[in-house]
């Protein structure tokens, strides 16, 4: 929580320890977020959806916790008419003038100081299954660089 506040959130919310759409609607005075996004996946995407206003937008876009099932697709409709997207690089980077476009914006966002990069850890090559489980357990923040 601290660390995201040190990035510029104005509210940090465990959502481990806290009801975070009964959190999320106090902060905006019941009228929910107009987007969340949601890199936790099966554990948080119905209270996501609470967190939204209408007509809001949910980023699927991790599965920590499990993959996301949507069995009853009206849950959308009775939520607030809400949309919901899963998007992956191969669809937005589809092309080579996709790519470029997209990592020249990315590059000019990071030489403005609009994003920071940020290395967490370094593990040295050989050590690269160590960093998989130092990921996969959620042991890292920033950036995991192997170094050969």
């Amino acid at each position: 929580m601290a660390l995201a506040k040190a990035h510029g959130c104005d509210h940090a919310i465990n959502y481990n320890t806290e009801d975070f759409a009964a959190r999320v609607r106090e902060i905006t005075d019941g009228k929910g977020v107009d987007v969340v996004y949601d890199g936790v996946g099966k554990a948080t995407f119905e209270k996501s959806l609470d967190c939204l206003r209408p007509r809001g937008l949910m980023v699927s876009f991790g599965n920590a916790s499990g993959v996301v099932a949507i069995p009853d697709i009206t849950v959308l409709s009775r939520k607030g008419s809400l949309y919901v997207t899963r998007p992956t690089g191969v669809h937005y980077l589809a092309s080579r003038e996709e790519l470029l476009e997209g990592a020249e914006l990315l590059f000019a966002a990071v030489k403005s100081g609009a994003i920071k990069v940020e290395i967490g850890r370094t593990f040295a090559l050989d050590e690269a299954a160590d960093a998989h489980r130092a990921l996969e357990g959620r042991e890292t923040t920033g950036s995991v660089v192997l170094i050969p």
